[in-house]
């Protein structure tokens, strides 16, 4: 029987079904679905959200140094902060298979940039598999735990957003189970001081020769790599989303390469193909479509189409919003933010964000900032700091500790929504719970940063406008004293599902509006003008009254269910 599956949803499948025991990750759009769907697998599969992509990878290869099969996914900008223990494992080796997904987002989908983590491989020495469907997406995890174990070496799982995303008829099979063996310390490979890394290094190249030679022949018979021969005219090299899109294009009788190991390259299986077929071309878009299609390149600027636009918002009712909006009050104040739903504070009307460079940067940037400040004589600024609760666990402590360490003059924000919020709701230290459901320790981020040093630390209910004023006031004046404040604004997400909001509507007692538009400032979706005053939309309410505490006049009334 076959199932409609995504991408993401297969390779959940492809663990359960190759036997992979320990499964970690940090949710990042296009890799998230993964994680989330191993839970459904019970006990069979163990997984959990780290903190961060570098500890869910440390975390991976500690359990594949054990033994047993593990497994760990993240978005490509997670990659980067993962670097660090995939370069070392790459020359320390594996005892049970140790897979690293990747998933990549040409086009920016959802990331704030394009990075190609194709090079990741190449630098680290590793292989690495790159499925083109949900059934190579499922497939293919069994396979890369195969060359992990008879290679002794990371693999690195490359997806993107296309495979990620689209659904695809996908065959089941049976999970294979995988025993650990019995665990025996190794000094040699796996404490790797200089001296045992300058070792490994003739063994990694060695690996990685071997690895050629597998895909040029039995990656070939187990269908990692395929080989598509038509009538010898036109032959294409390709891998991934590529080969679909290149099947599309391309008429009858195109020969195919298509790679699913493509790193490194099975150079011979590549010379071999090139010499079947008569013509061999450069993959570049814009040459393919001029010589299959006939149409030449043109650089002219297009007829814009005038759509209504919607630019991204807060949701109504979001915890952030009462924050955005009272900084955006004093201009004096610079703020930095961070990778989250908060992020959107920086869209009109709010504008209230001056940087967004990447998670742990709203801390760490505004820290720059603030010293240079300092030392230019600028006075009359206050850096704000700003980042979420799970973004804090994930990378901001470490910036924490540097704001108290290196004496800056800035005053640190986390905005608790108590989820991860933009990429779809997954717990985190937090919440109070795990991946799996279970009761979990839910770490204070106040006491977090007390531990570091930070006082005063004030906790704010941010759609209370009055105590939020209050507070950043306060958290001022503070700094101003020579001292280290901190703000944690903590309200929960209002989509959270094991949570229940009944908090009726806010109503436009159109006799009291004067039309000043105050209201619009808060940037709610649910208000606009009609018929000259403002109008709140029942459909989008949910009754925080920012907006009412907002009116200068009292024109907008809380009405309770």
């Amino acid at each position: 029987m076959k199932h409609l599956m995504s991408g993401n949803e297969a390779t959940a499948r492809g663990v359960y079904e190759a036997g992979i025991k320990v499964c970690s990750a940090y949710p990042g759009t296009p890799s998230t679905e993964i994680l989330e769907n191993l839970p459904q697998y019970g006990k069979d599969v163990y997984c959990e959200w780290a903190p961060n992509e570098k500890v869910a990878a440390e975390v991976a290869y500690g359990a594949a140094m054990a033994g047993s099969r593990s497994f760990c996914t993240m978005k490509m900008v997670g990659l980067n902060v993962a670097a660090d223990p995939l370069f070392t494992a790459g020359y320390m080796g594996v005892n049970g298979a140790y897979i690293v997904v990747s998933a990549d987002d040409p086009s920016c989908h959802s990331s704030q940039n394009e990075q190609d983590n194709r090079l990741y491989a190449r630098a680290a020495k590793v292989a690495m598999v790159e499925p083109s469907d949900s059934q190579e997406c499922k497939d293919f995890v069994k396979l890369a735990c195969e060359i992990s174990e008879e290679f002794d070496t990371p693999v690195l799982y490359r997806t993107t957003t296309r495979v990620c995303h689209s659904k695809g008829l996908v065959e089941f099979g049976e999970r294979t189970e995988h025993t650990a063996p019995a665990y025996q310390r190794n000094v040699r490979k796996f404490v790797c001081t200089p001296a045992n890394a300058y070792m490994n290094h003739p063994i990694v190249e060695e690996r990685l020769a071997k690895l050629a030679e597998y895909g040029c022949t039995r990656a070939l018979e187990n269908g990692l790599n395929k080989l598509e021969l038509g009538d010898g005219k036109v032959g294409v090299i390709t891998a991934s989303i590529s080969y679909q899109y290149a099947k599309e294009v391309f008429p009858e009788g195109t020969s195919f390469l298509k790679l699913g190991l493509t790193f490194p390259l099975p150079m011979g299986l590549i010379r071999d193909f090139a010499k079947l077929t008569g013509n061999m071309y450069e993959l570049n878009t814009e040459l393919v479509r001029e010589r299959v299609l006939g149409v030449k390149p043109s650089y002219q600027v297009i007829t814009e189409i005038q759509a209504a636009k919607r630019p991204p918002a807060l949701c109504p009712g979001c915890p952030h919003r009462g924050f955005f909006y009272t900084l955006s009050k004093n201009k004096n104040y610079v703020v930095t933010g961070d990778i989250g739903c908060y992020t959107l504070g920086s869209a009109a009307p709010l504008n209230c964000m001056d940087a967004c460079l990447c998670m742990g940067g709203g801390f760490t940037v505004g820290m720059g900032i603030a010293k240079s400040f300092q030392r230019e004589g600028v006075t009359d600024k206050v850096v704000f700091g700003v980042m979420g609760d799970s973004t804090f666990f994930h990378s901001g402590m470490t910036g924490a500790a540097e704001i108290i360490y290196n004496n800056g003059r800035m005053i640190p924000c986390v905005l608790d929504n108590r989820i991860t919020g933009m990429t779809g709701h997954q717990d985190n230290p937090g919440t109070g719970f795990t991946l799996m459901g279970e009761p979990a320790p839910m770490i204070r981020v106040e006491g977090v940063l007390e531990a570091y040093g930070f006082a005063p630390v004030f906790t704010v209910d941010p759609q209370d406008l009055k105590a939020m004023k209050q507070t950043v006031d306060a958290a001022v004046a503070a700094l101003n004293e020579g001292k280290h404040p901190a703000i944690v604004t903590r309200r929960p997400c209002l989509l959270i599902k094991r949570m229940k909001h009944e908090n009726g509507m806010c109503v436009v007692n159109a006799d009291k509006c004067r039309s000043c538009k105050s209201c619009l400032k808060v940037g709610c979706p649910a208000i606009s003008m009609e018929n000259g005053k403002a109008f709140i939309d029942r459909t989008q309410c949910v009754g925080c009254t920012v907006c009412a505490q907002a009116c200068p006049f009292g024109a907008i009334e809380k009405e309770e269910k």
